[in-house]
């Protein structure tokens, strides 16, 4: 008898769907971490409110709750617990400034979030200082990314979207199937690979940066392409942000149809908030609820996705005329889609709004960290000449061209609608 024992681990989808329950579960049960201040408008404010000892306390207690969440699912996976102990201090590090540095009033100004000040701060440290190889090693990507997501659930709530009735629901079908399928065509014409097509596809007529991040985990994308996508998203929904609302004044579309616009063609969350409040309540509202309305399809995209993926890419060696089984099916799918579509189910149907209401900001406030972590280790992981090779600019047209399509067909669905 061997005196060797094997070593337990589960697979990183399901250890992303327990550490997320985990955190959902010990919210209601009254676990609420309190939510730190990173906004400043000078530097006083800077000085006496994100600095103040008790804020500083505040992420301290984060700091901690966060690194044993992410050294459990070290645990659980089979990965080094010791390097992801020794690599998160400095990975959480970047992650404070890039909240501090995007909680400045000017950064709000132009609506630029963490996420972005997060991605540049890793690019520059991993571009211009040589990383030892057990930091790379230790950084827990796709891990930070997927417990974002499922976190993500609990704010797609059903009866916030059917509260705008049947319309936004209808827009959001038509928007995300048209511009899905011709993003992946123009894609296909430039021969841009498969990987970065899905990514590519998703990100444009879902919802940027999250369908980006959820079409990658289904398919098991690469980074360095994720991270590409993404920066072409972040780049592209400021200007759209700012000469959208401009078009719409200038034409006289009304409120409801800018709303629909907005909330269909630019892909972060955060922009279409900022766009539609430049127009107006009305604008505001029916542009959240388009938006609203994409989110709810993304757990649903990456399950089809991941379908899709199965039955198109075969691993090597095998027969390409041969199907796949349901188990074969099973074994790849994203089991981290479960943990999103259970959270919103949860907080859709069986949480009640008052207990909602009470643990949202703390699990809201989780979700952008866990986030914000995850771009601070793609950063980290990633080269510059990786993201702005020969390779690249075929993926920019393609992305620049589906944009494109997604403004105007989204345009013309809202006039049809609204």
């Amino acid at each position: 008898m061997s005196s060797s024992t094997t070593k337990l681990t589960l697979h990183e989808d399901w250890a992303v769907v327990i550490l997320g329950s985990l955190i959902i579960i010990l919210a209601i049960a009254g676990l609420l971490l309190p939510v730190p201040t990173f906004g400043w408008a000078n530097s006083a404010a800077l000085s006496d409110k994100v600095f103040s000892s008790a804020n500083l306390s505040k992420i301290g207690v984060q700091f901690v709750f966060v690194l044993i969440i992410g050294g459990i699912g070290a645990l659980i996976t089979g990965k080094s617990v010791k390097n992801y102990a020794l690599g998160f201090p400095l990975v959480y590090l970047i992650t404070m400034v890039a909240l501090v540095l995007a909680g400045s009033s000017q950064a709000k100004a132009l609506n630029l979030e963490a996420v972005i000040f997060s991605l540049v701060l890793g690019l520059v440290i991993s571009n211009f200082l040589k990383l030892p190889e057990w930091l790379k090693s230790s950084l827990s990507t796709e891990l930070f990314v997927k417990i974002g997501l499922v976190l993500l659930g609990t704010s797609v709530i059903f009866s916030d979207i059917l509260k705008a009735g049947s319309l936004g629901l209808i827009q959001a079908l038509l928007v995300v199937t048209s511009v899905w399928y011709f993003a992946f065509w123009v894609c296909k014409k430039l021969k841009v690979d498969d990987e970065i097509a899905m990514i590519i596809s998703s990100a444009v007529s879902i919802c940027g940066v999250s369908a980006a991040i959820a079409t990658a985990g289904a398919i098991k994308g690469d980074s360095k392409k994720l991270s590409y996508v993404i920066s072409m998203v972040l780049i592209t929904a400021i200007p759209m942000m700012i000469f959208m609302p401009i078009i719409a004044h200038y034409f006289k579309f009304s409120q409801a149809v800018t709303g629909a616009w907005l909330g269909g063609s630019i892909d972060t969350t955060g922009a279409v908030v900022a766009s539609g409040s430049l127009v107006g309540e009305v604008a505001l509202k029916i542009s959240t609820i388009v938006k609203f309305s994409q989110n709810v399809l993304l757990g649903l995209a990456a399950f089809a996705i991941s379908i899709y993926w199965t039955y198109t890419q075969h691993p090597a060696g095998s027969d390409p005329d041969k199907k796949p089984t349901l188990k074969v099916i099973w074994e790849r799918f994203p089991k981290f889609v479960l943990g999103f579509i259970g959270a919103s189910l949860l907080f859709s149907f069986f949480i009640s709004p008052e207990t909602g209401a009470h643990i949202k900001d703390s699990l809201k406030n989780l979700q952008g960290l866990w986030f914000a972590l995850a771009f601070t280790s793609i950063g980290l992981e990633t080269n510059f000449a990786d993201l702005f090779s020969e390779n690249s600019k075929k993926p920019l047209y393609a992305f620049l061209i589906a944009q494109t399509f997604n403004i105007f067909i989204t345009l013309a669905i809202a006039f049809v609608l609204f």
